[in-house]
């Protein structure tokens, strides 16, 4: 079977800092991998070279078998494959919700104006927001400005989607939406990778958890395994200062 996403010895370095050290790392079709680690590990790198918004510095990346280090590769075909949904949520603030969600169908899959409405306003529905198609984002509350990037990401019929901290800028009583989204699309098998701080959700909705720091992966395993009996001193540390932080 081929892999979803392949990663072989990555290496990232931003001049004299290595942010990455040897990554391999593999995601199955249908998997749900959660990335875990402190603030500055390398997890959001390690996401963004998997479509090449950053340039790896040694290593290659297969998504679907294909080698995006290959400097022949068409990136943007591989990329039509690729859903992402970033922190901070990237919306048009002058298109409505609804525009936001049509304006790559349009442009990028050169769907008519109609069926990009179409399946813009069953995606909005899907995740819940379909009351507010017509709003700007600066109408909207974070979780749901999030859950319009999720639905601008899935409208665009991507085989694997690439979730960088999906819920680390929304207030602490909208994340719970984003993650119910977000679980939803693991039971209905889509392929998944994604960085987050989120422990509960790694805990009940990953098929397995990689704990990075320093750049490297330091446990990969099920989430009983990693969260519930983690076998190295760094991946305890950290789970214990997430945990209990009032500690």
């Amino acid at each position: 079977m081929t892999h979803a996403i392949e990663l072989q010895d990555l290496h990232k370095r931003f001049g004299q800092n290595e942010v990455l050290k040897g990554i391999d790392l593999t995601v199955d079709p249908g998997q749900v991998v959660c990335v875990i680690g402190p603030s500055g590990s390398g997890k959001s790198t390690l996401l963004r070279c998997v479509n090449l918004l950053e340039q790896p510095t040694k290593g290659k990346v297969y998504v679907q078998g294909v080698e995006l280090t290959d400097r022949d590769v068409d990136i943007d075909a591989v990329r039509r494959h690729i859903g992402m949904v970033f922190q901070q949520f990237n919306l048009f603030p002058h298109m409505t919700a609804l525009q936001n969600v049509m304006i790559a169908q349009q442009r990028v899959l050169k769907r008519s104006k109609t069926d990009a409405e179409v399946i813009a306003r069953e995606n909005l529905d899907k995740v819940g927001v379909s009351d507010k198609c017509d709003s700007l984002p600066g109408q909207l509350s974070g979780g749901q400005q999030q859950r319009v990037a999720i639905a601008r990401a899935l409208a665009m019929n991507p085989d694997l989607m690439l979730f960088d901290e999906p819920t680390s800028a929304l207030d602490p009583e909208l994340v719970g939406d984003v993650l119910t989204v977000m679980r939803k699309l693991a039971e209905e098998g889509m392929t998944m990778l994604v960085v987050t701080h989120e422990m509960g959700f790694a805990r009940q909705v990953a098929d397995r958890v990689v704990f990075m720091d320093g750049g490297v992966v330091v446990e990969d395993g099920v989430p009983a395994q990693v969260i519930g009996d983690p076998q190295h001193e760094r991946t305890r540390t950290f789970l214990h200062r997430v945990l209990h932080p009032e500690e």
